[in-house]
């Protein structure tokens, strides 16, 4: 019993230690709540001082710095019134010293009146007396100031123009005589000193046999090997009456020489058959190649000339299977390039340039059996794929006159162009052909209805029509030229390429009366 009312009470005070903590602890509590709020209210406060003494010194910074401005403008203000001032002095200065000038010009200008009134004065005097005079001097001559001016000056025109024409004819005869001279000398030295050989045949080839029985044998069972040789070569057989020879004939001379090589080898083989005629052939070929090469390797190291490429080299060397006129175009280009370069040489131009394009004048030739185009159209298309010199190139389209030469070298190169073609024995065609061929060309271009006259010029290579112009008008002009290029075509035989310049003149002659 004791025991319970032991823990009874023990329980009755654990419960008022509590109570009594709980009440304890609330005020303990509200005493720290009352001071944080105590502290904070003093925190605000102070708070509050700080930000209006900050406030305080702001403005009393901003009230400085406004001071120091302000100073600073008045301090800039006085410098830019005082610059004024000076300026405006200056100004004031400057205006004095003008006016001050302004005077000083009136006065001149008043003083330059008068003087220019004294020179009139004496001007009108000056003519008073001269009049005088020249009535005196026209009672005396019997004449008035005109006619005599213009006798004086009509004597003194005839004088004059007698003197200038009679120097003027003097200086041509002499120029003329002094040109004629040295052009003489300048083309004599230069043919002197090249020579090519005579013209040679073109068309046919002729092989020698050892006997006549071996006509036969060419010929083939059947004729299989003669067919077979044409075949390969391009080239026409004869074998005909003539003892102990076989006759070639083609247009195109490589072809023609590729045929002779391979019969040669035939007939010195003695084996004669399709499958070894095949194996000749292109042994032939390779021949011809090789020979090409050598001969192109030759003309450029003959003229001199320099940096040419390989192919270009071949292109030269196959114009030794090329002729004009029965004259060989490899010694032609050889003898125009050596002919222009001494020529350029004795006149101090590019010699150079000149024998280059000398050289390289007909290299048109080479292709223009594979090719379509005149020999010129061929050639610059060449030289312009392997970029060659502009200048080469233009003496090369020039030296038939298609187009005007840019360069002093282009005209020597037609000039030697010339030489080499018309020397003597060069080419085939004789002087009597030639005219008669100029004469057929004007004579088809005569034949047409309103063809006033017609010039074959260019050595042929261009005819010059004149036409009426009340019945060819600018538009039948067109189809005229064309009505003659194309009988021309059909009715002659001519190198190269022919060029029609049709001419309508209108003239109106009226006599003021």
């Amino acid at each position: 019993m004791n025991i319970v009312i032991i823990v009874i009470a023990a329980l009755i005070s654990l419960a008022i230690g509590a109570v009594f903590g709980v009440i304890y602890r609330k005020k303990v509590a509200e005493s720290k709540i009352q001071g944080a709020e105590t502290e904070a209210k003093r925190l605000v406060e102070q708070a509050k001082v700080e930000a209006e003494n900050l406030k305080k010194e702001e403005i009393f910074k901003a009230k400085e710095e406004n001071m120091n401005a302000r100073k600073e403008l008045d301090q800039e203000i006085k410098e830019r019134r005082g610059e004024l001032q000076k300026q405006e002095s200056r100004l004031i200065q400057k205006e004095e010293n003008l006016e001050k000038r302004s005077e000083n010009l009136e006065k001149k200008e008043r003083q330059a009146e008068k003087e220019l009134e004294k020179i009139e004065k004496q001007k009108e005097e000056i003519a008073q007396m001269r009049n005088e005079k020249l009535k005196e001097l026209e009672k005396v001559a019997g004449l008035k100031k005109e006619e005599a001016k213009k006798i004086l000056l009509d004597t003194m025109d005839k004088e004059i123009t007698a003197e200038k024409a009679a120097l003027l004819r003097e200086h041509k005869e002499r120029y003329k005589e002094e040109a004629t001279k040295d052009a003489k000398e300048l083309l004599t030295y230069a043919v002197q000193k090249c020579a090519a050989d005579h013209s040679q045949e073109t068309t046919v080839s002729i092989v020698a046999l050892p006997n006549d029985d071996m006509k036969g044998r060419i010929i083939g069972r059947e004729g299989r090997n003669i067919k077979t040789l044409e075949t390969l070569t391009g080239v026409d057989l004869i074998i005909d009456d003539t003892p102990e020879a076989v006759v070639l004939s083609g247009f195109d001379p490589l072809r023609r020489e590729v045929g002779k090589i391979a019969l040669e080898k035939l007939i010195e083989d003695g084996r004669i058959h399709p499958a070894k005629i095949e194996e000749m052939v292109e042994k032939a070929k390779e021949e011809i190649d090789n020979t090409i090469k050598s001969e192109g390797e030759r003309a450029v190291l003959e003229t001199g000339v320099n940096g040419l490429q390989p192919e270009l080299i071949k292109l030269i060397g196959k114009l030794k299977y090329r002729s004009s006129y029965g004259q060989n175009v490899l010694n032609h280009s050889i003898e125009v390039s050596n002919l222009a370069r001494i020529m350029a040489e004795e006149l101090g131009l590019d010699a150079k340039l000149a024998r280059r394009a000398g050289l390289l004048h007909d290299i048109g030739k080479a292709l223009d059996h594979d090719m379509e185009g005149t020999h010129i159209e061929i050639g610059v298309d060449i030289l312009k794929k392997f970029k060659e010199n502009a200048k080469v190139i233009n003496a090369v389209e020039a030296h038939h006159g298609d187009v005007e030469p840019q360069t002093m070298e282009a005209v020597l190169v037609q000039a030697a162009d010339a030489i080499s073609a018309s020397r003597p024995g060069a080419r085939r065609e004789t002087l009597e052909a030639y005219i008669k061929r100029l004469k057929e060309l004007e004579e088809i271009a005569d034949s047409f209805e309103g063809v006033e006259k017609s010039f074959a010029i260019q050595a042929g290579r261009e005819v010059r029509v004149m036409v009426k112009p009340e019945e060819i008008d600018d538009d039948k002009m067109t189809i005229l030229a064309r009505d003659i290029s194309k009988k021309i075509e059909k009715g002659m035989e001519y190198p190269g390429q022919i060029k029609i310049n049709i001419i309508r003149e209108t003239r109106v002659i009226d006599y003021a009366k």
